[in-house]
């Protein structure tokens, strides 16, 4: 299970290292793509596979257009990332683009995926989440989770 918060910088290599908690989980080689909200999904191999066959699962799948939309999103933009001796990983520029990532990030373990946020970007989402953590909690409750 991938949980906490680790803050990490990228080299000028585009290079940033898998928190060390995270790596004996995720493996040698990780999965990285466009994640929601404007951060990136980081996937062990086993965990991309289980995610990818879901979201081409089906004979709807190339037929509705917001399903083929999101595959194209996430599946079209994903990177196989090895992980070297060292922990360290490369980001596509792509990737960094896409979740605006400048040198220093943050990586949250979220149960079967990392995601890796800017800083920036991380405090203030977090921010906004925490002072709406009682609504959030009571929407959920509404919608049958305990």
């Amino acid at each position: 299970m991938l949980i906490g918060e680790h803050r990490h910088t990228i080299d000028d290599k585009n290079r940033l290292s898998l928190p060390a908690k995270f790596r004996k989980e995720m493996g040698r080689a990780v999965v990285i793509t466009p994640g929601l909200d404007s951060c990136l999904f980081v996937f062990s191999a086993k965990e991309w596979e289980k995610i990818s066959g879901r979201l081409s699962a089906g004979d709807s799948s190339i037929l509705q257009a917001d399903n083929r939309g999101f595959n194209r999103f996430l599946l079209g933009g994903a990177v196989e990332a090895p992980v070297d001796a060292v922990g360290r990983m490369l980001l596509p520029e792509h990737l960094r683009e896409h979740a605006r990532l400048k040198t220093n990030v943050v990586f949250l373990g979220v149960v079967d995926r990392a995601e890796i946020w800017d800083e920036e970007t991380w405090s203030a989402y977090r921010k906004g989440v925490t002072d709406n953590a009682n609504a959030l909690a009571e929407k959920l409750g509404q919608a049958g989770v305990k």
